[in-house]
């Protein structure tokens, strides 16, 4: 039997990957928060909040200070930034997708099936909130967790001026985070760590993909009492954007019934903003504790040297800012997230500028897996982006939409949203007014610039299929 010159070198290229390890694809870490806005890393300096693991993280990596979640097709904001992020389709078409989730993930078209295909032995921990079988999309499961821990009626429209809190987040009455006894972050840390423990088993033979999927900080905003003691309310800062009430809120969407918005008393006070502020960073600061423990654990094991970290969170949230509550806007502080790799090749305590999408974190697990990027998945492999190998942007403009009542669109710095309920388009720059309070579309710069940006974000509704039709309602002389 004779044999080609081909079968040799691939006998030998197998040798010596097994034997110097040169080629051997890298393992993933994937950690995922719930409702975390980008401000929200203490390393950031934009809130005085303590976050020493991420800040950690970002010293060992690239970090993005761009990084938008399109938006949604339901109040559950989170459902559609997941199906988009595990399908890695755009937002309408990731809508359709998930109609059918677990048919598409049956056919392949899905994340963790790629990895699995590619040779990775998968883990998945925490909250899924996804319309396919965890079980299924993942070759060990432990504890999978719906939307959010359980709320209470206790737990909204709190607290009221004059009256006592009726709600404690470290009272464990209240379940939530403490339902089974043991918080729910601390839950998905352990099973991390399991996951690692169990990873050891096939050190040599296959790479590890993990999906760590947290809750917090999502509400009910739960956390041990001394996190809690860490910010007292003599220590949070109202937010410069902070509104009683958001003029627009009924046209957009944003209701006080709307589940979120009546987490806080309307109109907003500064006393229930700075509270619910409190237990948002004292959950975020808890959460870093548990994600330090996988740090040092992935640290202390013989994974460290060739493992790539992704860390985001699935959209961000209002908190008071802009006189809202929830993520059901398209403002910065609802559609912007924290976005940090780090990884053997990626360079240490850069920031990139350039704006992302975080689903661009599933076509670039891909790529480091050797999966070609399916003709399906319309998001970016950003990793020649954290490499430094490249300064072009890889979307020209940052599109936004919630429901049928938003829509925006970022070109460089400017920001245009639009209210077709309302009738009315808000502009804002940016650069020079990151919290957005500024309104300039009645400027005559402003109304130029409206005039440029409205023709693109119609190009981009036909991009997107966003069936949306923007241009009866806003005629602009164009």
């Amino acid at each position: 039997m004779k044999l080609s010159k081909s079968f040799f070198i691939l006998i030998a290229l197998s040798f010596f990957t097994h034997a110097y390890g040169k080629i051997d694809k890298p393992n993933i870490l994937f950690i995922f928060a719930d409702d975390q806005c980008y401000e929200t890393v203490g390393k950031l300096g934009l809130t005085d909040i303590e976050t020493p693991n991420l800040d950690r993280l970002m010293d060992s990596g690239t970090s993005f200070s761009r990084a938008y979640n399109m938006g949604s097709w339901s109040g559950a904001v989170c459902v559609a930034s997941r199906h988009m992020l595990n399908t890695g389709r755009f937002i309408w078409e990731a809508e359709e997708a998930s109609k059918n989730a677990e048919k598409e993930r049956n056919a392949g078209r899905w994340w963790s099936e790629y990895l699995k295909k590619a040779g990775y032995k998968t883990y998945m921990t925490g909250k899924w909130h996804v319309r396919a079988n965890a079980e299924k999309c993942f070759d060990m499961v432990r504890n999978v967790r719906g939307g959010m821990p359980n709320q209470t009626p206790e737990g909204y429209n709190r607290p009221l001026p004059g009256k006592k809190d009726p709600w404690s987040p470290y009272d464990t009455k209240f379940g939530g985070f403490w339902k089974g006894g043991t918080h729910w972050s601390e839950v998905t840390a352990d099973d991390a760590l399991f996951f690692l423990s169990e990873a050891e088993n096939h050190k040599g033979k296959k790479p590890f993909f993990a999906y760590i999927g947290f809750n917090a900080p999502h509400d009910p905003r739960q956390a041990p009492k001394h996190f809690i003691d860490k910010y007292p309310l003599k220590r949070i800062k109202i937010p410069k954007n902070f509104l009683p009430m958001y003029p627009y809120k009924e046209k957009i969407g944003c209701p006080h019934s709307l589940r979120d918005e009546k987490l806080a008393p309307m109109p907003r006070t500064e006393h229930s903003i700075k509270v619910n502020r409190q237990e948002y960073y004292a959950i975020i600061t808890h959460m870093d504790q548990q994600i330090g423990r996988i740090l040092d654990a992935l640290d202390q094991s013989d994974f460290s040297d060739n493992t790539y970290i992704f860390f985001s969170a699935d959209h961000g949230l209002g908190v008071g800012q802009h006189g809202l509550m929830g993520k059901q806007n398209l403002y910065e502080h609802s559609t912007k997230v924290p976005f940090i790799v780090s990884g053997p090749d990626i360079p240490k305590g850069e920031i990139i500028s350039l704006p992302i999408y975080l689903q661009d974190v599933m076509p670039s697990t891909l790529a480091l897996a050797g999966v070609k990027k399916p003709r399906h998945v319309r998001f970016n492999n950003i990793l020649p982006l954290a490499r430094g190998k490249t300064k072009i942007p890889p979307y020209k403009e940052i599109y936004g939409a919630y429901l049928q009542l938003q829509r925006s669109i970022t070109v460089e710095n400017f920001k245009m949203i639009t209210y077709p309920n309302v009738p009315i388009i808000r502009l804002f720059d940016l650069k020079n007014d990151p919290y957005e309070t500024k309104d300039l579309a009645l400027t005559q710069m402003g109304k130029r610039k409206i005039k440029q940006m409205l023709p693109r974000l119609f190009e981009l509704q036909k991009e997107m299929n966003d069936a949306l039709d923007l241009t009866k309602t806003f005629e602009v002389d164009l």
